[in-house]
């Protein structure tokens, strides 16, 4: 039986022994690298599963493999981040992972404080690949920047991150630029936000050190620009990034930059930026999904020497489902009301913690979601149900209908009369336009992702 099958069974008869939570969370994305001489190899995609196999499954896992003909005599767990669904550039990449990224403490990092240092921040050295959890959500992400790392100013120039706030955006763009500085420590890696990069602009117009200013950003080898959405409207701010971006992308260093949007959807960004940001690698980062939140609330106790159960990160992955800054904020509520009681988290102090949310209306009602919809969308009820037929009335009703399809199941006819329309086929057309706004990166998309998290918030 080939190594690959023979997992496969492996992991068949664990999924039986064990709660779904715990398979999905430990078992489900580890791999048999090699098995010879009774030393078996297992591969773990990231330091946090490695060491929760070790505690807590090993006896598990060394029975299961010896009932079905493995002779073991020990059992190494090795980050083996190869392991992902199957994707032409994860599995270009991903499959040398190339060097450790900790960022060894006795690096010499080349200043950025050259600059206006009150308010001028620098790469955030805690921001490691080792302390970032990889999932369905953000593997392509994580992949194209280990490419970076290989070959800087190379393929994915520039790359473009996007997506909603909280899921880890900052932190793999920073790892990058902390990567880079552990393997070149003479690297010039400049990190800004784009708040920052204005400030800094007005500064120097004001002082007339634009020479220094421009200086500066493009004598970077690896320029790292976060949140650069907010540079829509500011016509000259836009010009001397594009000459900044033109330069640095001339002379082959590599720009990498992040927004809560992709570049088609920035208001008021010039066209001439618009087409710049596209023509390298703009990746999609989504909210986790629930075994990636569990694991990144282990990750996340495990920094502070805590072991946190199963049953609670389960029970926290359920309770937010929006982004990860949310979810650490949750993680850290349970861990204080905790030591304050000199407790260990359980099931128990997390329920009783969060008894209030039980509270909340399980069940939504239609005019419930018509209301959150117009609310959305800052128009009234009134306008939503009415006659109008602007696009600005138009589109949020139509919204309206699929989310009261697609959460209620409501009948077509039924969708109508809540919507105050008297055919239905209106309600047919308005769903299957939505449902197919949803196959692209739309604006829609966006729209519907946060309706659904207010409605269950």
């Amino acid at each position: 039986m080939q190594d690959s099958a023979l997992w496969q069974t492996v992991l068949g008869q664990i999924e039986l022994s064990v709660s779904r939570g715990n398979f999905m969370t430990w078992f489900k994305k580890t791999q048999l690298v090699r098995n010879k001489d009774g030393v078996v190899v297992i591969g773990v995609p990231n330091v946090f599963v490695k060491n929760h196999l070790e505690r807590k499954f090993n006896s598990l896992i060394s029975k299961t493999l010896s009932k079905n003909g493995i002779k073991v005599a020990k059992i190494d767990y090795k980050i083996h981040t190869g392991i992902s669904p199957k994707n032409t550039l994860t599995d270009t990449v991903l499959k040398n992972p190339g060097p450790k990224t900790t960022p060894p403490p006795q690096v010499s990092r080349p200043s950025d404080n050259t600059m206006h240092p009150v308010y001028r921040l620098g790469l955030n050295e805690r921001y490691t690949f080792e302390d970032f959890v990889v999932g369905a959500n953000n593997e392509l992400a994580y992949a194209a920047c280990q490419a970076i790392i290989k070959k800087p100013g190379g393929k994915y120039n520039p790359l473009f991150i996007y997506g909603g706030v909280g899921i880890g955006k900052t932190h793999l763009i920073q790892a990058v630029g902390n990567a880079v500085l552990a393997t070149k420590p003479n690297a010039r890696v400049v990190y800004t936000s784009s708040e920052q990069f204005l400030r800094e602009f007005v500064d120097a117009i004001r002082k007339k050190t634009m020479t220094d200013f421009a200086k500066f950003h493009r004598g970077a080898d690896v320029w790292i620009v976060d949140d650069v959405q907010f540079l829509a409207g500011k016509e000259k701010v836009q010009e001397e990034f594009f000459h900044t971006f033109n330069n640095l992308y001339q002379t082959n260093k590599q720009i990498i930059m992040s927004s809560d949007k992709p570049p088609k959807d920035i208001p008021t960004l010039e066209e001439r930026l618009r087409s710049r940001f596209n023509q390298g690698m703009s990746i999609d980062m989504q909210n986790p999904d629930f075994e990636t939140r569990c694991a990144i609330l282990h990750s996340k106790a495990l920094s502070q020497e805590i072991e946190l159960p199963q049953e609670v990160a389960e029970l926290l992955a359920q309770r937010v489902q929006s982004n990860v800054r949310e979810l650490e904020g949750s993680l850290n509520q349970v861990l204080a009301y905790c030591e304050m009681r000199g407790s260990e988290p359980s099931l128990q102090t997390v329920s009783t913690m969060f008894e209030s949310g039980r509270s909340r209306p399980k069940h939504l009602s239609a005019r419930h979601i018509i209301e959150r919809t117009a609310k959305h969308f800052h128009i009234s009820i009134e306008e939503i149900l009415g006659p109008k037929r602007d696009k600005d009335i138009v589109v949020p009703r139509q919204v309206a209908m699929y989310m009261l399809r697609s959460e209620l199941h409501l009948s077509f006819p039924k969708i109508a009369h809540e919507l105050g329309r008297k055919d239905h086929t209106t309600a047919i057309h308005s769903i299957d336009k939505i449902e197919k706004e949803l196959s692209y990166e739309t604006p829609i998309k966006q729209h519907v992702s946060e309706l659904r998290e207010r409605l269950y918030a």
